[in-house]
């Protein structure tokens, strides 16, 4: 706790209000720029782990070499991966450039974790409707839409009813991956239940105003700007939370969307039930998306747009099943039919 530090007005000792700390003004700064809430608390904690690093001592007192070591401990002693790494170093960046006023040099002379180059793990089509055929209720429309529109989990989940168009059979992802809207395809096979699903989502909302709530988080200002929009139906979440919880930020009674975490278990326990032996999870669904419209002949910059990928090239890794088994498409000389043959004549033979 900051306690007031006392001044003398006029002969007189009062107490002067505690500036804020650090961490306080790197909150506001984060939500002046409008960071998402997940964002704000991952750099605040990289913060907090930065400043027990040096025990506590100000950040302005440490520089460029501090910050090294910090990075460097990361990747040698506790073995962090390289999205961890550079999660901590954008944490850090933000600290001095917009906090204290600091603007670092390039940082140089890290050693940087790796980043290994793997295949996304997909799966066949009969693979994912078996998962898929485990799944009841909500998690089962929502892995649907994982596969049949390429979202991202999240993204599934902070759909909005004005984000669901019928007519024009397609979703839009508001402020996805790199704060970029996009659309994607919205399969003919999930327009009725999606519909039958937003009836009862209609139905909970009719409670919730009934009983005096009825909120829902909007971005940004707008609920300054739009006094009444919290509590529209086009502003409700598509899979709204079971709970009304209060908001973080302002503590008033919202209703938030499903957390990712229930979705994430049921996937899993889906996985585990159809005995499967890869290592599938929802965003499994993604890749499987993406695998199968290449397969189907789809342009690979249709797909990029639609995945919301900045680079092409991050697009280009799904073209590693058309390239099965690294062999270019070719068979096996294993396979051809003239050693085919003389397999079959040896062991006749013997």
């Amino acid at each position: 706790m900051r306690y007031p530090s006392l001044a003398t007005v006029g002969g007189l000792r009062v107490a002067e209000p505690a500036r804020p700390g650090v961490l306080e003004v790197m909150r506001d700064r984060l939500r002046a720029r409008h960071y998402a809430y997940r964002t704000e608390q991952s750099y605040l904690a990289w913060v907090r782990r930065y400043l027990r690093f040096f025990r506590g001592r100000h950040p302005r007192d440490l520089g460029e070499n501090d910050i090294n070591r910090f990075l460097t401990f990361l990747a040698t002693d506790r073995h962090v991966s390289a999205s961890t790494q550079n999660q901590a170093l954008s944490a850090l960046l933000f600290l001095y450039r917009e906090v204290l006023d600091q603007p670092l040099p390039r940082i140089a002379d890290v050693v940087r974790a790796r980043r290994p180059k793997r295949l996304p793990v997909v799966l066949s089509r009969a693979e994912v409707w078996a998962v898929i055929g485990h799944l009841d209720g909500v998690p089962r429309l929502v892995a649907s839409l994982l596969y049949g529109s390429g979202l991202r989990l999240l993204e599934a989940l902070r759909l909005r009813v004005q984000d669901v168009d019928f007519g024009l059979r397609q979703l839009t992802v508001r402020n996805g991956k790199g704060r970029k809207d996009r659309v994607t395809m919205l399969p003919d096979a999930l327009r009725e239940p999606i519909r039958e699903h937003l009836t009862a989502v209609r139905a909970l909302h009719q409670c919730d105003l009934d009983a005096g709530l009825g909120a829902t988080p909007l971005p940004y200002a707008l609920a300054r700007k739009y006094r009444h929009a919290a509590h529209r139906w086009s502003w409700q979440w598509v899979f709204p939370s079971g709970s009304v919880r209060p908001h973080p930020r302002t503590s008033e009674p919202v209703r938030y969307h499903l957390h990712p975490s229930i979705i994430q278990k049921a996937v899993a326990e889906a996985v585990r039930t159809s005995g499967l032996a890869k290592r599938a999870t929802c965003h499994t669904f993604r890749h499987s998306f993406a695998t199968h419209l290449l397969e189907d002949g789809a342009d690979i910059r249709t797909i990029q747009e639609l995945l919301g990928h900045k680079d092409v090239k991050t697009t280009m890794v799904y073209t590693h099943v058309l390239n099965s088994t690294g062999g270019r498409g070719l068979a096996s000389p294993l396979d051809q039919p003239s050693h085919a043959r003389a397999t079959r004549s040896s062991r006749e033979s013997s």
